[in-house]
């Protein structure tokens, strides 16, 4: 599975980005989608994830309430919609995919199977 992030950028406190991220390859083999970032001299921590085929949503208690992820099956793209921006939002966010053989907490704490190339989120005060 091959993972394209984009739509990261600079953006004021309080304001909002939406990333895209278009996925090829074997998509059919992937039950989870999702986001993580990486903060400068910090480790990469979990966003938010969905289950591809029913939609159900999971969302770090960060980001729960100002985050939304989503996708469009037809297009094999994943979005995350991100509003109400503060600046320790900044990061690198990475979008990735889980072929589901582990359990979603496992997956979230330890990562996903497949990660792409992130896209640079800048959020000033």
């Amino acid at each position: 599975v091959q993972l394209q992030a984009s739509g990261g950028g600079l953006v004021q406190a309080g304001g909002s980005l939406r990333l895209s991220c278009t996925a090829s390859g074997r998509t059919n083999s992937s039950i989870y989608m999702g986001w993580f970032r990486q903060a400068p001299g910090k480790e990469r921590e979990y966003v938010a994830a969905i289950r591809w085929s029913s939609g159900s949503t999971y969302y770090a208690s960060s980001v729960k309430g100002r985050f939304t992820i989503s996708r469009d099956n037809a297009e094999n793209t994943l979005y995350l919609q991100m509003n109400s921006l503060k600046p320790e939002d900044t990061a690198v966010y990475y979008c990735a995919a889980d072929t589901g053989r582990r359990a979603l907490s496992t997956i979230i704490y330890y990562g996903m199977d497949y990660l792409g190339k992130g896209t640079q989120v800048t959020v000033s005060s």
